[in-house]
């Protein structure tokens, strides 16, 4: 059996991999997905470096989407849509799958409407609140709709829809790899733009990392955007710390699969984008969070993500456009009650999943 799997979200896509792995199906996966992390960037995209790594196939799809922006970079993007459909056309017809798979996106769309047009058996997996554009038309030509919450059974047609919550790695709850070695006699934060980074967190972050280091050991995730060179800018600053704080605070690019678990154990608190994945891993890791939502999230997906967190008191949420100072001072409320955050997680278990994956495949297998 050949699965064609595609889409925006990585994460829960990798974890369906592994579990296919892991219960030794016999099939063939190959990946439809972004090669660069950016148009602009001659960059190779997180997923591209996750599904090679893994031996599985990988093909680049230009595909484009439309926005409620009229600037030179969305008409260039508009034009890629039909370049994405003709390409799309001649993926799914010489690869010939049985079953594909979409992760939402603008770039699972032309694969799924090709995969409907060849009577291929179409699956989706939706991961947020407020379900994007994509999924809701891919939604027509799916076999099936699994959905991460229930709110977003609204949106699709409800005979086809099954809540099953959001596939999680394993490899969050394992110590696989150490990017570094960590001595824990400080309380540890983990700051997290996701895969490519955050500009705005990362300017915040410019600005308080040296009273941060004064008290804690700082873990961050930069992204490699060559647009904003944030890494090299805050490696420049740690050259010029007092040896004491640069060496509590471990600055990488991003991490990989296999590295993001001992990160995680080493976290006392993440400080993040507050997205899909982040969101149910942090709840199945129970780790409190301050999250800065995207303000322009689809749906303002990460400001109900973050909202959750803070009305079951796990978290805290602070706007980006707010002074880093605040910041600062919320970090330290956080680390100084942290006991209580992570008492209240006991009470979110309805929102936790933990066997998505085995639901998924149970499901998409069970006529195969």
């Amino acid at each position: 059996m050949k699965i064609l799997l595609t889409g925006g979200h990585l994460s829960p896509a990798l974890a369906l991999i592994d579990e296919i792995k892991d219960q030794k199906i016999t099939a063939e996966i190959i990946f439809v997905g972004r090669k660069y992390a950016l148009d602009s960037e001659n960059i190779l995209s997180l997923e591209y470096k996750e599904i090679t790594k893994r031996n599985i196939k990988f093909i680049p799809l230009p595909a484009g989407r439309l926005t409620r922006i009229l600037s030179f970079k969305s008409l260039k993007s508009f034009l890629k849509i039909p370049i994405g459909f003709i390409k799309g056309f001649f993926i799914v017809k010489n690869e010939k799958p049985e079953i594909i798979f979409s992760f939402g996106s603008y770039l699972a769309l032309p694969i799924a409407f090709w995969g409907y047009f060849f009577k291929i058996p179409v699956f989706i997996h939706e991961q947020t609140i407020n379900p994007g554009l994509a999924n809701k038309i891919i939604s027509i030509f799916a076999k099936k709709i699994f959905l991460a919450f229930p709110q977003a059974k609204k949106y699709f047609p409800p005979e086809k829809v099954m809540v099953v919550g959001n596939p999680l790695k394993k490899t969050i709850f394992q110590e696989i790899k150490k990017p570094f070695l960590i001595k824990k006699y400080r309380p540890v934060i983990y700051i997290t733009g996701g895969s490519l980074g955050s500009h705005s967190i990362n300017l915040h972050i410019k600005k308080i990392i040296k009273d941060l280091l004064k008290n804690y050991i700082v873990i961050h995730q930069t992204g490699e955007t060559k647009k904003y060179h944030d890494f090299e800018d805050l490696l420049e600053i740690r050259k010029k710390l007092p040896k004491d704080l640069s060496e509590r605070y471990f600055l990488r690019k991003h991490f990989f699969d296999e590295e993001i678990g001992y990160v995680y154990q080493k976290a006392d608190l993440v400080i993040g984008r507050s997205g899909a994945n982040t969101f149910f891993e942090l709840l199945a890791l129970k780790k409190p969070a301050l999250f800065i939502p995207l303000p322009w999230s689809a749906g303002k997906e990460q400001q109900y993500h973050a909202e959750i967190f803070a009305k079951n008191q796990i978290g805290e949420i602070f706007p980006q456009i707010q002074p880093s100072e605040k910041l600062l001072r919320l970090i330290k409320k956080m680390i100084d009650n942290l006991d209580f955050y992570k008492k209240n997680f006991n009470s979110l278990g309805s929102f936790l999943k933990r066997d998505a994956s085995k639901e998924i495949i149970r499901e998409i297998f069970k006529n195969h």
